[in-house]
């Protein structure tokens, strides 16, 4: 068994994985933050109890009830919906690690955006992570915190820092990524770090026979509101590898800054409706979202070579084998592939009429491709290609 086979088999395996939790955990967040905004007050609720809800599902009825802090007595059965978190970031870790830290030259770094090391490269990576907590906790934690709107404005300022400095340090890939491990580690520190703490002080608080903290439960409750608005961001950054239109954008901060708007104005909508507020309330979250969706597909417009210079097809195949048939060959010779990439071979003409659109996309309209592009693929070279495909159609 080859190094290459194993580590293709750990990257599925965590994928996999981090597929699964991660649904489990935004199932739940969506659920519960939907569930708090739908609870009303009824007559003839317990005490304590903040307000209840009715729901159906499944051919069965559901009341739930929720306390203000915690009740005057619980169950040993609780339930703690936390582990979806934790292995959330766990299995994504592990396929930032098995993705971009062992393949760092290919997938991480990119010469024409910075020269590194893949040890710095790394070592960015995990501080930055670390850095961009930090400063979003004290963000959280200091007056800022208490004003809804500016600690709005503040993260959304944060994150777009991080977007400019990661597409100004990593390859397209590796700086998309990263904003969605950026979002994430928030997101996931505010379970371990605040939101589960919070909830067993307040549960220790009451067994102990001592009145609870209400901030607490405030804090907590910022925090997960905090992670619900961010989930449709980080989930568009984790599959934006699929689409080098957005990690091969020479301004892909900037379509950060309109994916945060978009994911943002959906979120708010459906929490709204949610909530029961009237239609008049809140119809302008969408037509904000449209609207800087709008601004990304005319950021991402495809450029136009059919007015170029006639290219042959000796020039364009000379290009490709230069800079794609290392990897996209019968017999690659770029160090770690036994086969070529999805098994699409770019070393004869026909193969590149077959592969034209692919080419365009990842080569031509972005610098997906070559990986890290370590062939030294020039702009010029990128636009012969543009051209020559434009003259097959």
């Amino acid at each position: 068994m080859t190094l290459a086979f194993a580590m293709d088999w750990l990257n599925l395996l965590f994928r996999w994985a981090h597929l699964i939790v991660g649904i489990g955990w935004i199932g739940t967040s969506f659920y519960f933050i939907a569930l708090d905004l739908s609870l009303r007050k009824r007559e003839g609720m317990k005490e304590g109890v903040l307000g209840t809800a009715w729901e159906v599902h499944g051919g069965g009825f559901y009341h739930v009830e929720k306390y203000m802090t915690a009740p005057k007595e619980l169950p040993d059965d609780l339930i703690w919906y936390k582990w979806e978190a934790y292995l959330t970031w766990v299995t994504g870790f592990a396929l930032l690690v098995v993705q971009y830290y062992f393949n760092a030259t290919a997938y991480l770094i990119d010469p024409s955006v910075l020269r590194l090391m893949p040890s710095e490269a790394i070592l960015i990576s995990v501080a930055s992570l670390g850095a961009g907590w930090l400063i979003y906790d004290r963000l959280c934690k200091s007056p800022i915190g208490r004003n809804t709107p500016l600690l709005s404005v503040c993260v959304f300022i944060l994150i777009l820092g991080a977007a400019y400095m990661f597409t100004h340090v990593f390859s397209g890939r590796g700086a998309l990524i990263h904003i969605g491990a950026f979002i994430g580690t928030i997101m996931a520190v505010n379970v371990f770090g605040v939101i589960i703490p919070n909830q067993k002080k307040i549960a220790a608080s009451l067994m102990a026979g001592e009145a609870p903290d209400p901030a607490l439960g405030a804090i907590g409750k910022q925090r997960s509101v905090h992670n619900n608005y961010l989930t449709l961001p980080v989930l568009l950054m984790m599959v934006s590898n699929h689409y080098p239109m957005l990690t091969g954008h020479p301004h892909a901060w900037l379509l950060v800054a309109l994916v945060l708007i978009i994911g943002g104005m959906v979120r708010h909508f459906f929490n709204r409706h949610d909530a029961g507020d009237e239609l008049g309330k809140f119809w302008w979250s969408l037509p904000i979202a449209a609207i800087a969706t709008i601004a990304a597909i005319v950021m991402t417009a495809p450029r136009d070579f059919s007015g170029s210079e006639t290219v042959s097809d000796a020039t364009v195949l000379q290009i490709a084998q230069t800079h794609c048939a290392i990897c996209h060959s019968a017999n690659p010779t770029y160090e770690g592939f036994d086969e070529a990439p999805k098994e699409i071979e770019l070393d004869t003409v026909a193969n590149l009429h077959r592969y034209a659109d692919l080419i365009m996309a990842q080569a031509v309209q972005s610098d997906a491709m070559p990986l890290g592009n370590e062939t030294g693929m020039t702009s010029e070279d990128r636009a012969v290609l543009g051209a020559w495909i434009s003259q097959q159609k």
